[in-house]
């Protein structure tokens, strides 16, 4: 099905496109019910450069920064990354399962992954936010509601409590539900 924001493989006509190789099939009949935000910085802390990027595209120089040492076998990618100027980029269409989410369990349901839309933004647990990334953000998840029967929106703490901690105490869900409700 394609709507105005998306085609029909889910790409989101206002996003840049970088594929990434770290996503598979979807299972049968899985249905998108679930958003999950992250944050994400490479090195830890960093905002602005090409890690991430290169992360999630099998690209990153292990040898670049020593942090990047501990993360060498990683195969990941989220379906959307907001940059800190607001830019949106999407490295792998909402019809196909992004590598986002690990070991998750929401509302009785494990692996996340199979149902969910995973978004990333440009920061770490103690940095607020900028105004330029919840402009993106809210229009992108309005549009997912409006594409995809989502039921419910979720930090990757909120699916991975204890093991995952993002997006932090500094994202605002207050603003973030008034906008797309």
């Amino acid at each position: 099905m394609q709507t105005p924001d998306f085609d029909a493989d889910g790409w989101f006509l206002r996003a840049q496109r970088i594929p990434s190789p770290n996503c598979d099939a979807r299972p049968d009949g899985a249905c998108i019910e679930l958003v999950v935000i992250h944050n994400i910085s490479l090195p830890p802390g960093v905002f602005d450069g090409d890690a991430v990027i290169a992360l999630f595209t099998n690209r990153l120089d292990w040898e670049a920064h020593p942090y990047y040492r501990g993360i060498r076998d990683l195969r990941v990618s989220a379906h959307f990354l907001i940059r800190r100027d607001g830019r949106l980029i999407q490295f792998v269409p909402c019809a196909l399962r992004a590598w986002h989410a690990g070991a998750s369990s929401w509302q009785g349901r494990e692996r996340c992954n199979d149902f969910s839309v995973g978004i990333e933004l440009e920061g770490s647990d103690d940095v607020p936010f900028t105004e330029a990334q919840y402009a993106t953000l809210t229009p992108l998840v309005a549009a997912l509601r409006r594409r995809y029967p989502i039921r419910g929106l979720a930090g990757h703490s909120d699916i991975a409590p204890g093991r995952k901690t993002d997006p932090g105490p500094c994202f605002d869900w207050r603003r973030l539900g008034d906008h797309v409700a």
